[in-house]
């Protein structure tokens, strides 16, 4: 994963063909101490992180596909050789460096998460509930503005943001500002988690236990829930009285009921529904399933006044699936 600093640079606008990379790390490591180096080409980017000492790590996008650890930082610094490269160097404080150089193999765990929604306030709370280590991509819409927020173990731990210069800022009221600008103009957020090396095999093995533990939606199950979505969505459509688009109030749903129902959480995307389809990733049973989503649509059509149209809808789909309906103790 590929993720600059959003300061502008100690040192920009520099053309690798005129440049000795190993002697410009050496210059940079006594200048300021810890950073990153970023390279950008027509075809191909790339960064490298160092501290006072050594290279940390390095990261390399191309038409060859992406790459990230030690034996990438050799390579793109003899990829120069053959391809010209901007380069810039960012200045990163001692404190998060070992977060930044953990950056490339990062996971995102939400992705385009917008103000519509949610609000970065919000997230940053939920984050610091769930103990993340990683950190918030932030893009203010219609703007060049943007930042970008650290995490460890679920402590704001630090920040980067495009009016700075010169260094990665962590001071509570760069991150007010964030939070204001989202408000005020709307934004988009990408959720990443970052994974220390040696927690690796730990993580393997609570995955194979979560697989063996896991259970999934029986197809019919999925097909009933499918067919109920679209007939919410036809009824919430033809309601007079529509407060908001159909996405945004099923989503707005959807947060309020993701602690309950875990796998309704839009920041998660476990369970989705676009163009009368439904996608879900998640582990739960039948019933569960059924009752999330039924519990929630039918909140819906009580707040906007569809009701009464959505009951009259639901007619057929409820004599389809009676036996799911008796079973799983459904009240329609």
């Amino acid at each position: 994963m590929l993720v600059i600093p959003r300061e502008k640079p100690t040192l920009g606008n520099m053309n690798s063909y005129y440049v000795q990379i190993p002697r410009l790390i050496e210059h940079f490591q006594g200048e300021v101490g810890c950073g990153a180096l970023h390279f950008k080409s027509s075809s191909s980017e790339g960064i490298l992180f160092f501290d006072k000492d050594e290279m940390l790590n390095g990261f390399v996008s191309g038409r060859q596909g992406e790459k990230t650890g030690r034996d990438v930082m050799d390579q793109l610094i003899q990829s120069t050789e053959s391809t010209n490269y901007m380069l810039s160097v960012y200045k990163i404080r001692t404190e998060d460096i070992y977060l930044w150089s953990t950056i490339p193999g990062a996971k995102r765990i939400y992705q385009d998460l917008s103000t519509e929604f949610t609000d970065l306030d919000g997230l940053v709370k939920k984050m610091r509930t769930e103990e993340l280590t990683g950190f918030i991509e932030v893009r203010i819409r219609q703007s060049a503005e943007g930042g970008l927020i650290l995490f460890n173990n679920g402590q704001v731990c630090g920040g980067s943001y495009s009016w700075g210069a010169g260094d990665s800022l962590r001071d509570d009221r760069d991150l007010a500002r964030l939070i204001k600008l989202t408000k005020e103009h709307g934004g988009l957020f990408h959720v990443s988690r970052m994974q220390p090396a040696d927690s690796l095999g730990d993580a393997m093995a609570d995955e194979l236990e979560a697989e063996e533990l896991s259970s999934t939606p029986s197809l019919r199950v999925l097909t009933a829930v499918e067919e109920l979505m679209v007939i919410f969505e036809r009824s919430v459509r033809t309601t007079k009285n529509r407060h908001s688009d159909f996405a945004t109030l099923l989503n707005r749903k959807f947060v309020e009921k993701a602690d309950l129902y875990p796998f309704l959480d839009p920041f998660a995307a476990e369970f989705q529904y676009a163009d009368h389809k439904i996608s879900f990733v998640g582990d739960t049973s039948d019933e569960e399933l059924m009752h999330g989503v039924l519990e929630s649509i039918s909140e819906i059509a009580h707040e906007i006044g569809a009701e009464g149209q959505f009951k009259r809808d639901l007619a057929t789909w409820a004599k389809k699936y009676q036996s799911e309906i008796e079973n799983f103790k459904i009240e329609i």
